[in-house]
C-alpha cells in the first residue's frame, strides 16, 4: 500500500538540536548549510530546530559548530527543544 506510515519503532531514533544562528539567516540559506541528512524544522528569529538520525548524533556537535552553528539544546523530543528555545509549535496545515 503505498503512503502507508512506519510504526514508530520502525521510523528510527532522532535527536532534536536547538540552535542559535543570525537573524538574517534564511530556510534556504540554512537548508543548503546543513550537512545531508540534517532537516530543518523551525527557524525563527535567530533561533532554529534541526533534526538528526540518533547515529549522526555524536558528531553533530562538532560538524555544527565547524559551520559556525552554535548550538544551545538538544532532546529525543521536539516539544522540550521548542519549550526551551521559546519557540511556540507553528499551526498545521491542513490540505483542502
Amino acid at each position: 500500500m503505498a503512503g502507508k506510515k512506519l510504526s514508530k519503532a520502525k521510523r528510527g531514533k532522532r535527536r532534536w538540536i536547538g540552535l542559535e544562528v543570525p537573524s538574517t539567516t534564511t530556510r534556504d540559506s540554512l537548508n543548503e548549510l546543513l550537512p545531508k541528512g540534517y532537516r530543518l524544522y523551525d527557524l525563527v528569529d535567530g533561533k532554529a530546530i534541526i533534526r538528526v538520525k540518533l547515529q549522526d548524533y555524536p558528531s553533530s556537535r562538532e560538524v555544527l559548530e565547524k559551520l559556525g552553528l552554535k548550538t544551545n539544546t538538544s532532546s529525543g523530543k521536539i516539544k522540550l527543544v521548542r519549550e526551551r528555545l521559546g519557540i511556540q509549535k507553528p499551526p498545521r496545515k491542513r490540505g483542502s
